[in-house]
């Protein structure tokens, strides 16, 4: 192809190393500039500077492929190679008045380099203004003449190089033979040998007919694409879906001649393809598909490629390489987190390493050592907590590319380089989805639109790559219950068995999770009804392990409650990622419900102006399960006890999760514990109840506390708390909130509404969004340490809330709400000692025992008979029973008879 060997040169300089001698930047202004007098003059500005700009009666040339350059700079570098151009122009109008307006437009210069093709370029945007990278550009010579063609509306200042400095390659990759590497023989993106007769063999059968005729029929059709290299074209999502579509029918058919469409269709593309030094929407992704789409073609169509065309794809695949954000070699960002956790290393820079493996091993011992050393084993210890600690939305996102790594390592080899924890990792979908189809709030969710109307939650490629890799028909289930993948039907062919029958049923899952200490959280449900209408309580209580950064809130200790709606939780929007909102409140404690101490002098870190007295937020993240485990900053508390009793139609039974959360607070934090016991209560009008406490110490007693917790319907405040509500489908839940302690006269509660309920203590953050409110009760005395007793009932639209009845003991907290008698520790410590519960004769209990010390412990009756020895499990901590009416002592220890008589 056209200029491959000039521009091959400069990548081979590059991948040599020379380039990181210098990191001069040289600069031609534009009175050093040959200027086309007919289009272009030059302006001077304040002190020495002059602007080139179109004459006011010329219009841009940029688009024009015939009209002479506007200006041209003859330029001298140190030597041929890569380099970074930098350009910096000013707009004609005021910037300020400009941005003010939202009026800043894209402007684009037109450049041409000595024996290569123009190329167009931002050289002013409403990200950067003025000083723009107008990307990287291999030089054979050193001497370059340079063409520009201005836009109208812009001051052209100056052009400007500096020798290009990739990533550095860590000493321990540039070491690293991978143990696995692929296997000889074609294919080996997707399928091998021993896995071709299978999935081609199932192309006809059930559910795969209908993608394989979708992919015949698109395979079947040209693709019109005007092929010239001396002009450059954008992203093209048809075209690639027509070449990997045109390959995959050649590889399951054979058919030489839809496989050669496919070789110069993406061929073609991959040499005009240009994205320029476009940043905006995550250009990156539109990159890193455009490689993997050249890398399929290049293994499927193998036996179709000369040495000519294998040297070219591989070319302009490993041009498109360095554009992306992670870079290359990829070392520019950390594949553990952020968009690096993405399809650009996972998927895209993978599969194009595996496909050019024979002709060049070093991009596979990249990208290899990335995932097998670094992904691998981290996610082995995170998955462990089988949920994702990028919340709902980027975690089902990013896990989806996980999932492709998984999958092309063990198409390839055979086997499995993951740790088997990552097929129980996507259950947590299916237990945060709620009845009116969306999801319980985690992390920021891009789902989640300002106008807060619900649409049905799905991430049908991730779920479909989760089930065909475990073989999972309930997972299958919920694939289609998202509606299937009909716009890839090329990945459900590679995938999909169509033998394994989803199973639509979740009764055969428990109806609470626990999710262990890597990132602890617990969801408790009364039911899988997941339609409209449905009656069910669905609860999240997070608390206990580690932060991760990046989309991950503050939020330790949060609570969530959906009936008929969210009754409570997660009020923040996720409209753009580090804006002052979403940095200052919708990542931050302020808009989730949980507790809040406000330290003054607390450090406001990551570009944060407002102290909102919350858990630690933070934008780093650990790379290894040691440094999480080692670095103190990772240690957002710790799960002391998770446990539910099985549920049934006669036992509804209980979930207890508690979480001390003292050093997600950090240095103002003494001492914090949450508790929570989510009551599975079996009524149609009373559904369920939720027992929250909270003890919390701080450092000093001027900091001051609040009890938080967030909804979208105004509240209504009662003596006994408020009455929180919501409506789906013309059907209201309602929240009754009593609060025990502090007691009404020791409080005082503050509602905001309006801009103060988004605003963080003094830093007002205003959303187009409908109202949100916040509750937060405070005690009248300063003190340090203070503690909370709260009890939630969900009740159905008009139906009467069920008596509650309470007491303190020294070492517990006795609540009676329905048929259940509720012994709850109040704080930090274990119950360890004995103690006393009266059953009344009115109905029959069952007795929930939550927060006693591990060990033995026995049940004795009015008459001393034991009842029950217990043996109370460290991490679990509870215990029910269902007594007849009388007072029962429990104790700890062994009840011993004396052996003598």
């Amino acid at each position: 192809m056209i200029n491959n060997s000039r521009r091959l040169v400069g990548v081979l300089l590059w991948s040599l190393g020379w380039y990181t001698a210098s990191a001069q930047l040289q600069q031609w202004n534009v009175d050093k500039a040959g200027v086309n007098r007919q289009t272009t003059e030059l302006v001077k500005g304040p002190g020495k500077i002059t602007w080139a700009a179109l004459k006011k009666d010329r219009m841009s040339s940029v688009d024009s492929s015939q009209t002479p350059p506007d200006l041209v700079f003859q330029i001298t570098l140190p030597r041929s190679g890569t380099y970074e151009m930098i350009t910096y122009a000013v707009t004609e109008q005021n910037i300020d008045s400009l941005v003010q307006q939202g009026k800043v437009e894209t402007s684009r210069l037109k450049i041409q380099f000595t024996g290569q093709r123009p190329t167009q370029r931002i050289v002013f945007d409403s990200w950067n203004h003025s000083s723009q990278i107008a990307g990287k550009f291999d030089f054979s010579s050193p001497r370059q003449q340079v063409k520009i063609w201005l836009p109208k509306g812009i001051r052209l200042q100056y052009i400007a190089f500096k020798p290009y400095t990739p990533p550095t390659v860590p000493a321990a990759a540039q070491l690293y033979k991978p143990a696995i590497v692929p296997r000889p023989g074609r294919p080996r993106l997707w399928l091998n040998e021993e896995s071709f007769p299978v999935i081609k063999a199932r192309l006809l059968t059930g559910e795969n007919k209908a993608a394989w005729d979708k992919v015949k029929t698109t395979a079947l059709q040209p693709f019109p694409f005007v092929f010239d290299p001396e002009k450059e074209v954008f992203y093209n999502t048809a075209l690639e879906q027509a070449a990997e579509n045109k390959a995959f029918y050649y590889l399951m058919t054979g058919d030489t001649t839809i496989g050669r469409q496919a070789v110069e269709l993406i061929t073609r593309y991959l040499t005009m393809l240009e994205f320029g030094n476009v940043k905006y929407g995550d250009i990156t992704r539109e990159v890193g598909r455009a490689i993997y789409t050249g890398a399929l073609v290049y293994d499927w169509c193998y036996p179709l490629l000369d040495a000519s065309t294998k040297q070219t794809l591989r070319y302009h695949m490993m041009r498109q390489a360095r554009e992306m954000e992670i870079g290359w070699p990829p070392f520019d960002n950390s594949a553990i987190n952020g968009h690096g956790n993405e399809a650009q290393v996972n998927r895209d820079l993978l599969a194009m390493s595996i496909a050019i493996y024979d002709e060049d091993p070093l991009p596979y011992q990249y990208a290899s050592y990335i995932i097998l050393e670094q992904l691998v084993p981290m996610r082995k210890f995170e998955y462990a907590s089988p949920r994702h600690d990028q919340g709902v939305d980027y975690g089902a996102y990013r896990f989806g590319w996980e999932m492709h790594a998984a999958w092309l390592f063990y198409r390839m080899t055979g086997r499995p380089v993951f740790d088997d924890n990552i097929k129980n990792l996507p259950y947590w979908w299916l237990y945060m989805r709620l009845p009116d189809g969306t999801m319980l709030h985690d992390g920021d969710m891009f789902s989640v639109r300002a106008h807060r109307k619900t649409s049905y939650w799905k991430q049908p490629q991730t779920m479909l790559l989760c089930y065909a890799y475990a073989n999972d028909p309930i997972l299958k289930a919920e694939f289609e219950r998202e509606g299937g993948l009909p716009d890839n039907p090329v990945l459900f062919l590679l995938v999909n068995d169509p033998a394994l029958k989803p199973d639509t049923s979740l009764a055969s899952l428990p109806l609470s999770k626990d999710y262990g200490n890597v990132i602890g959280a617990m969801v408790a449900r009364t039911g899988w009804n997941n339609q409209p209408g449905s009656n069910d309580v669905v609860a999240q209580i997070k608390g206990g392990g580690y932060h991760f950064g990046n989309h991950q809130h503050a939020d330790a200790g949060a609570l969530e409650i959906y009936y008929h709606g969210l009754q409570l939780g997660h009020v923040g929007l996720y409209l753009s990622y580090g804006t002052p909102y979403d940095f200052n409140f919708n990542k931050r404690s302020v808009s989730h419900s949980m507790m809040l101490a406000r330290d003054p002098s607390e450090p406001l870190l990551f570009r944060t102006e407002a102290n909102d007295g919350g858990s630690r937020f933070s934008q780093r993240f650990p790379v290894t399960p040691a440094e999480t485990t080692t670095d103190p900053w990772f240690n957002y508390g710790t799960v002391i006890s998770a446990s539910y009793n099985p549920v049934t139609a006669e036992r509804p039974g209980y979930s207890y999760f508690k979480a001390d959360l003292t050093a997600a607070y950090a240095a103002k934090m003494h001492q914090y514990t949450r508790g929570f016991c989510f009551l599975n209560l079996g009524r149609e009008d009373v559904p369920a109840a939720i027992i929250l406490t909270d003890d919390m110490t701080t450092t000093q007693a001027s900091f001051k506390k609040y009890w938080q917790i967030t909804t979208l319907q105004q509240p209504e405040q009662t003596p006994a708390g408020f009455v929180l509500h919501n409506t789906v489908n013309g059907i209201t839940g309602k929240t009754q909130v009593n609060m025990l302690l502090p007691k009404p006269e020791n409080r005082e509660t503050v509602i905001l509404s309006g801009d103060s309920a988004t605003s963080t203590f003094g830093f007002s953050y205003k959303v187009n969004s409908p109202a949100v409110y916040r509750i937060m009760v405070s005690p009248k005395t300063a003190q340090q340490q203070d503690r909370y007793l709260t009890v939630f009932q969900m009740i159905r639209e008009n139906a009467a809330p069920l008596p509650v009845s309470f007491y303190e003991t020294t070492q517990s907290y006795v609540i009676t709400i329905g048929n259940r008698i509720v012994v709850m520790a109040p704080g930090t410590n274990a119950i360890d000692s004995t103690f006393s519960v009266a059953v009344p004769a009115d109905q029959s209990y069952e007795i929930v025992l939550a927060g006693l010390a591990p060990g033995f412990w026995n049940i004795t009756d009015n008459e001393g008979k034991v009842v029950q020895h217990m043996n109370i499990a460290p991490g679990k901590n509870t215990w029910s029973f269902y007594p007849k009416t009388g007072t029962y002592r429990v104790a700890p220890g062994r009840p011993y008879k004396d052996i003598r008589k």
